[in-house]
């Protein structure tokens, strides 16, 4: 469907000179593996080179370009020592500095007598003025290519800036030139020039105001239309698909209500009612389910299920942790029971007899609802007929692992559930792409979360509070962002502070991290959750799917460093019970300004929508028609 016109653009970044094999990933980690990534690598800053100084003039740490009469080669007199080159102007002397290249290289760049334009650096040292490595060295007779507008592009390790700059412009020169396709009198009235003018524009800036000029404004108001339209052409192809018209009788799901021992929120009957018209309907459904942590979303996403397990289908819910697939069987096998199907659980623990049995269940259609992980979209995984899937933290799975399970069945609605929206999906719903239900309710008697914010030169404090809750029966979370020390990051570490608190608090300290055995994690946190334990140390694996009403406090340890989804989906693990629960979080001095907007976001709300909405201020939705979930502001 390309036009013939743009295929050199989507060609591998390895057809420009100079990039080959070795270079190749690290493009694909700095921008893309196309030629079109590069020219959508924008420059971040630029070097202004036009003004050339006096070697006297030049100021310390500043870029300068300099017009020097070279007089010397200074050769080390020991091994390691920097080949120095002494210039000149007629106010003053300035030494260049080479470390690691051979003499004789430098002997033909910058010959005895000869007149040279430099740019880079200056340095002011022992007296002396001198620049290490300048960036350009050239004739006077090319000063013209020195003295510009310099782009500066953003880099990854392996890639230095001129090798990126020279690959960009290579990957402009192959920009074709295109039919306009925005209105004249829109372009007119906004003062913005044509694409191929302002692609040009943006890679070769005029002066250090290019960050709002009219050719950059072009080119985002570009990539946003062109958004809306493919997402438009997307909604418009999906609404065609024909999808399922599922409409169950409703007799499962009136026996699972009856035996509920409570009754549906407001906000979950309506988000019932929502998902029914989507199942009905035949069309496939693509819907989001948003509630905070205690809101409900599991038994609204039971009860979803049960539509299809009337109409004769199967039902599916995928977790992207052991943990809360257990935690969701523990939960829905008493409202299954109830309701007379079967239900069963597939991880990528379950091996052998087991696991075969499983699947042999799930093949005839005997299993009408299958619990699992990621073990879920595997080859050997074959149903009966799968009508609707359901994927829960949704944040936590790739596009691709989405697209994987529908493809497990035949023309599978879709239903996603998160109590923080990721901001790819704010955005993706902010366009039209996807359906939401909120649940905005809580059940009754469910108290607010009490947020506080700490530096950590109060963790004495801290620790001092928690053998207060204690003696009072309360139960701690406490989280640390790594499991072992870090030489890179100086982090807590979840081993290193459950031997701390062991040694305040005694045994009833346990710890739980993800490269333990899953028997042991199973027990530690069996441990917890019957009382043998008072705290629970432990890494982001209990981030979702741990429900021990008794535990009421968290602690978060270098909360900075943490996300906002993160940061709201383990204050989620408190305030499931009757008892008034806290939320502690501990940062590490200086915080930056992004840093210290999350934790105020954290202390002001318990929204995860608000939260998600500032999420996505602060680090943009990714690619809304590709697959990076965060980025791109």
């Amino acid at each position: 469907m390309r036009p013939e016109v743009l295929t050199p653009l989507f060609a591998s970044v390895t057809s420009l000179p100079g990039v080959g094999e070795k270079l190749e990933p690290l493009y694909q980690r700095l921008a893309g593996g196309r030629v079109v990534d590069l020219l959508w690598h924008l420059p971040a800053s630029v070097i202004d080179r036009r003004i050339c100084s006096k070697i006297a003039e030049a100021p310390h740490g500043k870029v300068a370009t300099l017009l020097v009469q070279v007089e010397a080669h200074l050769v080390p007199t020991a091994p390691k020592r920097p080949h120095r080159v002494r210039c000149r102007d007629e106010t003053g002397y300035i030494h260049l500095v080479f470390f690691k290249l051979g003499d004789d290289w430098w002997r033909r760049q910058l010959p005895e007598g000869q007149w040279r334009v430099i740019s880079g650096v200056v340095e002011h040292f022992n007296n002396e003025v001198q620049m290490a490595h300048p960036d350009h060295i050239v004739p006077e007779a090319e000063k013209a290519s020195v003295m510009v507008v310099e782009p500066v592009y953003p880099l990854t390790a392996g890639l230095n800036a001129r090798m990126v700059a020279r690959t960009i412009r290579a990957a402009v020169e192959r920009a074709p030139v295109l039919a306009e396709w925005q209105a004249p009198s829109w372009l007119e009235r906004q003062k913005w020039p044509g694409w191929h003018e302002a692609l040009l524009a943006v890679h070769a800036p005029e002066d250090a105001d290019f960050l709002n000029a009219q050719a950059r404004r072009r080119l985002a108001f570009d990539e946003l239309l062109a958004n809306q339209l493919a997402l438009c052409l997307a909604r418009a192809a999906m609404r065609r698909v024909r999808g399922r018209a599922l409409v169950g009788d409703g007799r499962l799901r009136h026996k699972v209500l009856s035996f509920l021992p409570f009754s549906l929120t407001g906000a979950q009957t309506r988000a019932l009612a929502e998902i029914d018209a989507d199942a009905a309907a035949p069309v496939r459904m693509l819907r989001l389910l948003q509630g905070d942590v205690g809101s409900g979303k599991t038994v609204v996403a039971f009860l979803a299920l049960l539509t299809a397990v009337e109409c004769g289908a199967q039902g599916a819910l995928m977790a992207p942790t052991e943990i809360l697939a257990r935690q969701h069987l523990e939960t829905l096998h008493p409202l299954a029971e109830a309701a007379g199907i079967k239900i069963a659980l597939l991880t990528g623990r379950d091996k052998g007899k087991a696991r075969r049995l499983v699947l042999e269940g799930l093949a005839s259609g005997a299993i009408s609802i299958l619990i699992g992980t990621h073990a879920l979209i595997q080859e050997d995984v074959a149903f009966h007929d799968l009508a609707i899937a359901i994927i829960d933290e949704q944040h936590r799975f790739g596009v691709q692992q989405r697209l994987e399970l529908a493809d497990k069945g035949r023309l599978v609605d879709i239903l996603v559930m998160t109590a923080t929206p990721i901001p790819r999906t704010l955005l993706l719903t902010s366009y039209g792409d996807m359906d939401v239900s909120r649940l905005e309710e809580k059940p009754p008697g469910r108290l607010p979360v009490d947020t506080r914010v700490l530096p950590l030169a109060r963790l004495e404090d801290v620790i001092a509070g928690l053998h207060r809750a204690i003696a009072q029966e309360a139960r701690v979370y406490w989280v640390c962002p790594l499991v072992e020390e870090s030489e890179s990051l100086d982090l807590a570490a979840a081993t290193e502070r459950h031997r701390h608190l062991v040694e305040v608090f005694g045994e009833r300290v346990g710890l739980v991290h993800g490269k333990m055995k899953p028997a042991l994690k199973d027990e530690t946190m069996a441990q917890f959750a019957d009382g043998s334990l008072d705290i629970l140390v432990s890494t982001t694996v209990i981030e979702v799917g741990v429900n021990i009403p008794e535990a009421t406090i968290m602690v978060i340890e270098h909360a900075e460093r943490f996300g906002l989804a993160q940061l709201h989906q383990l204050r989620g693990r408190v305030g499931r019970g009757a008892r008034a629960s806290r939320c502690l979080l501990l940062y590490a001095s200086p915080l930056s300004e992004t840093a210290r907007t999350r934790l105020e976001t954290m202390r002001a709300t318990e929204d995860g929508f608000l939260i998600a909405e500032e999420d996505l201020r602060l680090r943009g939705g990714g690619e809304v028609l590709g697959t990076r979930q965060s980025g791109i502001p």
